[in-house]
């Protein structure tokens, strides 16, 4: 057990705190003191997630083509950069760990100009924007998809996996059993606020094209925007398909585990729960995803057999039938992919992210970290 205080960094956004928020849990189960650095929307957060203090850093994004916006954004920043540098001197931290997003530059900026040892962790298969400003300047690099190579990033980077929430780890305890024969079908359907809109759509129009056996073996779980759950719901009911249509699943984890085949969006946390719980996915990635992320997630799901990639502008409700109705007369195929998958998972990403954060806060190289966890 440690007892020293070690400092989080992490945009607002979900994606960025959902693993932060995992690590701390495993760091403060180790005895470290947590603090959180975020940006002035911390208060949604004060009263979930386990810091010893939330500490709200200003920040700024730096898109615009305005010399005089892009000016004021680094001013605002630098203003992050001295607020940051005094809540580093005040909690004496012995690493920052960044987590992606604008608002953990002033922290893992001032932690290096303090020579306090740096890290940072990126969800996606392509690193984004904030990571990829700060990767030159910190000692090591946690990767949930990114690989360890000979190149500058490469060379500092370890592939941990993403962190994936309790329900995850106890939903992957479900062994897959295929549907055969007369049995129900259960498919998951889902996709984020943006990604659902094409989902429902597409999906009723493409259930409708299956053979009548298919779909009465049919039980779908759909999420939907709330302006669609509706609409949706009444084409499922006119084709006689049992279908539960929400905006929002708080069991997805356990409706994941029950699924026998998954139709989804690729985002980082998306893909690495299906891995760990181990089922097939159908994965669409999202077209206007930033730096086209998404597809390169689905890409390292699909290289270990565990999914199938379709680019959105390939799906007709035609060619999504004919996906659908192959793989529910395949079950042999889908248990193969169900394993596949399983095999692709890292369940102790938050132990092996601990366990790296720990070596960079006492000054181990990477390469010798690697050769102890690699042992």
């Amino acid at each position: 057990m440690s007892s020293g205080s070690i400092l989080l960094a992490a945009g607002g956004t979900g994606g960025h705190l959902f693993p932060a928020e995992a690590l701390a849990h495993e760091l403060i189960r180790r005895g470290w003191t947590v603090h959180l650095a975020t940006d002035d929307r911390a208060e949604r957060f004060a009263g979930q997630f386990p810091a010893a203090g939330i500490h709200p850093i200003q920040s700024a994004t730096i898109g615009s083509k305005n010399p005089f916006a892009v000016l004021a954004a680094f001013w605002k920043i630098w203003g992050g950069v001295r607020q940051a540098s005094a809540v580093i001197g005040r909690i004496k931290p012995a690493v920052v760990v960044g987590f992606g997003g604008y608002p953990t530059l002033p922290p893992l900026y001032a932690a290096t100009r303090r020579k306090v040892p740096t890290l940072i962790h990126e969800q996606n298969a392509v690193m984004g924007r904030a990571n990829r400003a700060l990767a030159g300047r910190v000692d090591a690099i946690a990767g949930g998809f990114l690989p360890e190579d000979s190149s500058a990033a490469g060379a500092k980077t370890v592939t941990t996996g993403n962190p994936v929430r309790p329900q995850v780890l106890e939903a992957a305890k479900t062994p897959y059993t295929a549907s055969t024969g007369n049995q129900r079908f259960r498919f998951l359907v889902f996709g984020g606020s943006q990604g659902a809109q094409f989902f429902s759509d597409a999906m009723p129009a493409a259930v409708e094209l299956l053979s009548d056996i298919q779909r009465r073996r049919l039980d779908i779980t759909q999420q939907a925007r709330a302006d669609d759950v509706e609409r949706v719901k009444a084409a499922y009911a006119a084709l006689g398909v049992e279908a539960e249509v929400s905006p929002f699943f708080t069991d997805m984890a356990a409706r994941m585990a029950a699924a026998h085949l998954v139709m989804s969006r690729s985002g980082a946390s998306t893909v690495s729960e299906i891995a760990v719980i181990g089922r097939p996915a159908l994965l669409v990635p999202y077209p206007h995803a930033l730096d086209h992320d998404q597809a390169a997630n689905a890409a390292a799901l699909a290289a270990a057999g565990g999914a199938e990639v379709h680019p959105q502008s390939t799906l007709s409700p035609e060619r999504i039938a004919a996906l659908i109705g192959a793989l529910i007369d395949s079950p042999e195929r889908l248990t193969t992919m169900a394993g596949a998958a399983k095999s692709a998972g890292k369940p102790d990403a938050a132990r092996l992210l601990a366990d790296l954060t720990e070596a960079i806060a006492s000054k181990k190289s990477i390469s010798d970290f690697r050769k102890e966890t690699h042992a």
